[in-house]
């Protein structure tokens, strides 16, 4: 851990009074919602850092890495991973880590899950602590992937890896100590979205739709801006500057962001759909869209479970190692899946 690492994570266990002062001296409150103190002081200290708008594509990924090290927990106990790649249907490798728990149940689908970073940054690293949050309260074996990032490659590749990557689990379940063709899909923001899309792109094509969709603060519509994109939209870490950056790197020009492949709140036909978790944080641009969306299955008959983390920032699963109720929060997800896994009707192939 570098000395800046640990003078941060020996700060942020200061009292929530002391770090409130230490950070502009009052509690921040936007409609009703008071930001966590320990978010607070890592918002207040990431004023001096240039906006990413400002960085090219391979700027921003240095620089997120670097941060979100300094804010990741230790990997859970009780579970392996390993990295490998696998096929994709453009023909190049997918990379993907694959994770184990020791206590793995047989009978527990796979899950794919998808990290976020608007499309444009973001790696295996950055959901690492939580799949293995997920791999040990679940009890089930997880395939996180590394799909491909803009602008080196623009929709819909990114995309097009995570639909082969959750193809290829149901396929491999039984290499990994789960039922044949059954998987469920999960992921954050950007990760969350492509979650919402692959479900809808198997219901569509009557392949086989993962029977539960865990969509993390998820972006799932691109054209309409939702009053949370105003009142929370120079938040930290996810701005509405940061979010038209992501849009301006990740889609070709001219691109209709009303396809249903962009933004999975446009399908019209959602009753067929799996259950869903769905997790929002208040303090984010997308609070009003994970919403919406919960509701919008609900509508449809789907089986939905919300939860709004008021206090918490956009990202906070990756900041477990220093922001308690994140970690408390990420715990209690892990456990929604776990209870929702207990319900699931797997029929193997």
């Amino acid at each position: 851990m570098s000395l800046q690492a640990t003078i941060a994570k020996l700060l942020l266990k200061l009292p929530d009074s002391m770090l409130v002062k230490m950070s502009g001296g009052k509690p921040v409150e936007i409609n009703g919602r008071v930001l966590d103190p320990q978010f607070q002081f890592i918002a207040h200290g990431a004023q001096k850092q240039p906006a990413m708008s400002s960085l090219t594509a391979q700027e921003a990924r240095a620089a997120s890495a670097m941060g979100l090290a300094m804010f990741a927990d230790k990997p859970e106990s009780g579970v392996d991973w390993t990295d490998e790649e696998i096929p994709s249907s453009a023909r190049h490798k997918i990379p993907v880590r694959l994770y184990r728990p020791e206590n793995q149940d047989p009978k527990a689908p796979v899950m794919v899950y998808l990290h976020f970073g608007g499309g444009v940054i973001g790696d295996l690293e950055t959901s690492h602590v939580f799949c293995t949050m997920l791999a040990k309260r679940v009890r089930c074996p997880i395939v996180s992937v590394d799909y491909r990032l803009a602008p080196e490659h623009k929709f819909p590749a990114g995309l097009q890896d995570c639909i082969d990557a959750y193809e290829w689990a149901l396929r491999n379940g039984p290499r990994l100590g789960a039922p044949s063709g059954a998987a469920t899909i999960g992921g954050d923001s950007m990760g969350g979205n492509f979650s919402a899309i692959v479900t809808q792109e198997m219901m569509r094509e009557r392949k086989p739709v993962p029977l539960l969709q865990l969509l993390v603060y998820p972006a799932t519509e691109l054209e309409t801006e939702f009053p949370s994109y105003t009142a929370y939209g120079e938040t930290y870490p996810l701005s509405a500057d940061t979010m038209r950056w992501f849009m301006e790197q990740y889609l070709p020009d001219g691109q209709d962001k009303s396809d249903v492949r962009l933004s999975p709140a446009q399908e019209t036909r959602l009753d067929d759909l799996p259950p869903a978790i769905i997790a929002t944080a208040g303090f984010d641009p997308l609070v009003d869209d994970g919403a919406a969306y919960a509701e919008l299955l609900r509508r449809s008959g789907v089986d939905v479970t919300y939860k709004c983390y008021d206090g918490l920032a956009h990202g906070f699963t990756a900041f477990t190692g220093v922001v308690k109720k994140a970690r408390e929060a990420c715990e209690e997800i892990a456990g929604l899946v776990a209870e929702a896994y207990a319900g699931l009707d797997v029929r193997e192939d």
